[in-house]
């Protein structure tokens, strides 16, 4: 058999992002969008740079952050010194799962026919996400929770990783994949009975991830928060922002009879603002 050139492949792909267009209620421009998704992706590589490169700190650093304690604002300062390795465990399940959450809507014969161009998207919005959390983590330093618990060992309180509680990554993620998901579910689905049930759940799981990341000791409530809001509004806004928009500017044939009985043809031009 003879194999494919690479520009019988290209003309495969096009033919199949167009393909996929008609029948997607979103659109997709490369141009537009790789440049948006390789620069995300690009600021997450920078921003894993600062947190590679974080700095540790010193004992008397540590003295000083555990002797500022009530200095915390007070919607935080009750979780100061909570650390539970369970907590910590447990977060991680939604979390690594969030990764493959757009499979969840391929049991949809109406998004399995746009795969690709819903992975594109989802890439683009945890890869946005990733931006924030990364880059922020890297270049503010804010202490765990745990670095104020005198039970933990002093090796870890020190480490670098102690200094990245501002804001929580896990939960951002989560709260992306989950209103990604039920966000695409409604615009495939818009009359589905579903659609509210899905919701709950999208709400739902990256709260409890956010409260187990409290629990943990990796957090504190402001944390939480921000992440749950900044992982949401791009999981939900990507998939809005991609929407297909109806033509504004329309002409439509016509032929009719005006008042005094006459017949009449033409063109009607419409501008919808």
């Amino acid at each position: 058999m003879r194999p494919f050139t690479p520009l019988v492949l290209l003309l495969f792909s096009l033919n199949l992002v167009q393909a996929q267009n008609e029948t997607s209620p979103y659109e997709w421009q490369w141009k537009r969008d790789g440049i948006w998704t390789g620069t995300a992706i690009a600021a997450n590589a920078l921003g894993f740079y600062f947190i590679l490169n974080k700095d540790k700190l010193t004992e008397s650093e540590l003295e000083t952050v555990v002797a500022d304690r009530d200095d915390i604002i007070a919607i935080d300062r009750w979780a100061a010194g909570n650390s539970s390795q369970l907590a910590s465990d447990i977060s991680d399940i939604p979390f690594f799962l969030s990764f493959a959450a757009p499979v969840a809507l391929f049991f949809s014969d109406e998004v399995n026919d746009n795969g690709g161009q819903i992975f594109g998207l989802f890439l683009e919005s945890m890869a946005t996400t990733g931006a924030f959390y990364t880059l922020t983590a890297g270049l503010v330093d804010k202490s765990r929770p745990y670095v104020y618990d005198e039970n933990e060992s002093l090796r870890r309180r020190l480490n670098a990783s102690g200094q990245r509680s501002f804001f929580s990554g896990h939960t951002a993620v989560t709260a992306n994949a989950t209103f990604f998901v039920a966000k695409v579910y409604q615009d495939f689905h818009p009359n589905s009975p579903g659609i509210p049930y899905v919701w709950a759940g999208a709400i739902a799981l990256p709260a409890a991830v956010g409260a187990l990341r409290i629990e943990a000791g990796q957090h504190f409530l402001t944390d939480v928060l921000l992440g749950y809001t900044i992982g949401a509004s791009i999981g939900y806004f990507v998939p809005k922002w991609h929407k297909k928009r109806n033509k504004s500017l329309s002409l439509t044939p016509v032929n009719s009879i005006n008042f005094t009985g006459e017949s009449y043809q033409g063109i009607s031009l419409k501008y919808r603002f």
